[in-house]
C-alpha cells in the first residue's frame, strides 16, 4: 500500500508528513517527506485544549475546545496534505491509506491499579470523508484500556526501519522529542521500549517564558550555560527513574519550576544535562548495554545534547541521518507504518514496549463512505 504517515509532535512546531509502501511488515520503498508549520492561532487553541485536559475529570463530559481543537488538527492534515502531495506530483487518490497519530493533548499513566488515560485530537473521520481516503487514528487507546502504557508505539516501525537498512541487534534508538523514548533491541523478538524522562519539552518551558524564542536554537544556551550539580541531582531524584519499564510520560509531568533560580543560561544548561542523564538512568534500569545509539527527534540537532549523551553513555552517538535515516521523518514514517498494521489488524504494541498485557492491535479505521462514523467521544477513551 501507499500510504501518507501524518506526526503533529507535542512541541506544537509542524505538521510532519512521509509516505511509504509497506505492507506493515516490510518497507518497500521510502516515498517524499516534508512538514507544515502549525499556524499560530492553531498553537494558541491547542494550548489551551492542553490546558483544558490537564484539569479534566476523568467522569467529566468533554468540553467543547476538545471538538474545535480535534476538527481544527483534522483541517490543517487536510490542507498541509493537499499541498504535500501536489509538490510530489501526487493527489489524495493515488493513496491507499492515511495514518493520522493527532496531536496528543493528555497523557497519564496508568498508577495504583488504575488504567491510564490518553487522548490524541484529529477528526479522523472527516479527514476521510475531505480526502477520499480511509484513514487510520486513534492508536493508543485500546492499549491503555487493557492496561498498557499507551506509548511508546514506535519500536515496532524501529525494527523494520533497521532491517530495511540492513542493521543488527543489539540496536538503540533514542527518539528526542518533547517526552524522549527508548527502543532497545536485543536481537530476535527481545524488544524492550520506555520513556526515558523529558527531552526537549522542559527545556522548551523555559526558554519559551523566559521570553527567549521557542526553543534552544543549536543548544546555544545551553553552551552558554554551566550545569548545576544540585538542581540536577535532585531532577534524577524524581522517583520515576526508580520504576520499572515499560512506562510512559506526559509532557507535563516533571516541571521546569526548580530551574528558576538559575539564570536561562544555565536552566538550558542543566534541563539539557538531565535530558542525557535520563536516558544514561534508563539503560541501567533495564540493563542495556548498546554498542550504539541511534538518535531521532529534534533533539538530535542540540550538539551540546548529544555531546553530553555521548560523554556520559560511552557509546557512539550518532544521528539519523548517519545511518541512512531521515530524522525528521521517522515518527509520521512510523504512523504510516501503523497504519497498515491497523488495516490488516496486526499488532502494534506489545508487552515488552507499552506493558500490555499481550500482544495489542491498536487504532480505528475511518472510510469516507461511511455516513455513520462521528468524532472521537469521551466513551471511547480509557477512563
Amino acid at each position: 500500500m501507499r500510504i501518507l504517515g501524518f506526526m503533529t509532535g507535542t512541541s506544537l512546531d509542524a505538521v510532519d508528513m512521509a509516505i511509504l509502501e509497506t505492507d506493515g511488515e516490510v518497507i518497500t520503498d521510502f516515498g517524499p517527506a516534508g512538514e507544515e508549520p502549525l499556524p499560530d492561532p492553531l498553537r494558541t487553541l491547542l494550548r489551551e485544549a492542553i490546558r483544558t485536559a490537564l484539569d479534566h475529570p476523568r467522569d467529566a463530559p468533554d468540553p467543547a475546545i476538545f471538538a474545535t481543537a480535534a476538527r481544527a488538527v483534522a483541517e490543517i492534515h487536510a490542507s498541509a496534505g493537499t499541498a504535500f502531495l501536489a509538490s510530489c506530483g501526487l493527489d489524495w487518490p493515488d493513496l491507499d491509506l492515511v495514518g493520522m497519530h493527532g496531536q496528543t493533548v493528555l497523557h497519564e499513566r496508568p498508577s495504583g491499579g488504575r488504567k491510564g488515560r490518553t487522548l490524541q485530537l484529529g477528526d479522523g473521520a472527516w479527514l476521510a470523508r475531505a480526502t477520499g481516503v480511509p484513514v487510520a487514528y486513534d492508536f493508543r487507546t485500546a492499549d491503555v484500556a487493557a492496561g498498557g502504557e499507551g506509548a511508546p508505539l514506535a519500536p515496532v516501525y524501529h525494527l523494520a526501519r533497521a532491517a530495511a537498512s540492513g542493521l543488527s541487534a543489539p540496536l538503540a534508538v533514542l527518539n528526542i522529542g518533547g517526552v524522549a523514548n527508548l527502543t532497545c533491541w536485543a536481537g530476535g523478538d527481545q524488544v524492550t521500549a520506555f520513556d526515558t524522562g523529558p527531552g526537549n519539552g522542559l527545556i522548551d518551558q523555559v526558554v519559551v517564558a523566559r521570553g527567549a524564542g521557542r526553543f534552544d536554537v543549536d543548544g546555544r544556551l545551553a553552551a552558554a550555560g554551566v550545569v548545576s550539580g544540585s538542581v540536577l541531582s535532585r531532577l534524577m531524584d524524581h522517583p520515576w527513574f526508580s520504576e520499572s519499564a515499560p512506562k510512559s510520560l506526559d509532557r507535563y509531568d516533571f516541571s521546569p519550576a526548580i530551574t528558576d533560580a538559575l539564570p536561562l543560561e544555565d536552566a538550558v544548561a542543566t534541563l539539557t544535562a538531565f535530558t542525557a542523564e535520563a536516558v544514561v538512568s534508563g539503560l541501567r534500569l533495564v540493563g542495556a548495554q548498546p554498542s550504539g545509539l541511534i538518535v531521532t527527534g529534534g533533539g538530535r540537532r542540540n550538539p551540546v545534547l548529544m555531546a553530553a549523551l555521548s560523554e556520559r553513555l560511552g557509546c557512539e552517538v550518532v544521528t539519523a541521518e548517519s545511518v541512512g535515516w531521515r530524522g525528521d521523518a521517522l515518527e509520521a514514517e512510523a504512523f504510516a507504518f501503523l497504519a497498515a498494521r491497523c488495516l490488516r489488524g496486526l499488532p502494534i504494541s506489545w508487552p515488552g514496549t507499552t506493558g500490555a498485557p499481550a500482544p495489542m492491535t491498536g487504532g480505528r479505521i475511518a472510510r469516507p463512505d461511511d455516513p455513520s462514523l462521528q468524532p472521537p467521544s469521551a466513551s471511547r477513551r480509557s477512563r
